[in-house]
C-alpha cells in the first residue's frame, strides 16, 4: 500500500460518518484509524511500525521522488498504446481465479476473442464465486493478475483491445 492509498483511505474517512476503522491485509500490515477531534493513524508492517497523532503534516515529496514516480509511470509502459486497450477491473475485493476450478483451463488467455458477457474470471469474495464478465468486446491482450491474488476494488484484471 503506497502514500497515494493511505492518504485517499484517511480522506475519505474523514468525509464519512465512521468514528473508527481497523484493516489487516494478508501480508501483515495493518491499518487502525479512529476519528475524534484529533486523527491517528497507526501503520504496521512485519518489522516496522508508524505511529501518527494529530496534528498531522503530509511528507514532503522532493523533486528526486517525484522524477522517479514519472519515470516509473513511463517504465511501466504508459504510452499511446494504452489508450486503445479497455480495462476490465475488479468489481469487488477478493481472490482472482482465472478458471471455476483447479484442475480447469482458464475462462480466457491472452489472444483469446472476447464478447461482451463472456465470462473471463472468478472473483471470490466472503466465500462467494462472483463470475466477472466482459463489458467489452475484443481480444485479450494481458492478464493483469495472477491465480489466487488477492484484489481490491478497482483492480485492473484484464486489458482487452
Amino acid at each position: 500500500m503506497d502514500y497515494k492509498d493511505i492518504k485517499k483511505l484517511m480522506d475519505d474517512m474523514g468525509d464519512s460518518k465512521i468514528d473508527s476503522l481497523e484493516i489487516e491485509f494478508p501480508e501483515g500490515i495493518k491499518i487502525k484509524m479512529k476519528k475524534n477531534t484529533e486523527k491517528e493513524v497507526v501503520i504496521t508492517a512485519p518489522g516496522n511500525v508508524i505511529e501518527a497523532s494529530a496534528p498531522m503534516t503530509p511528507p514532503v515529496v522532493t523533486k528526486e521522488q517525484q522524477t522517479a514516480v514519472v519515470k516509473k509511470d513511463e517504465a511501466e509502459g504508459k504510452d499511446k498504446e494504452d489508450e486503445n486497450l479497455k480495462i476490465v477491473k475488479s468489481p469487488m475485493v477478493g481472490t482472482f481465479y482465472a478458471s471455476s476450478s483447479p484442475d480447469k483451463d482458464p475462462y480466457v488467455k491472452v489472444g483469446d476473442k472476447v464478447h461482451k458477457g463472456d465470462v473471463l474470471c472468478i472473483v471470490e469474495a466472503m466465500k462467494l464465486m462472483n463470475e466477472i464478465e466482459s463489458e467489452f468486446d475484443g481480444e485479450i491482450v494481458e492478464v493483469c493478475v495472477n491465480n489466487e491474488d488477492v484484489v481490491e476494488y478497482g483492480t485492473p484484471l484484464f486489458k482487452i483491445k
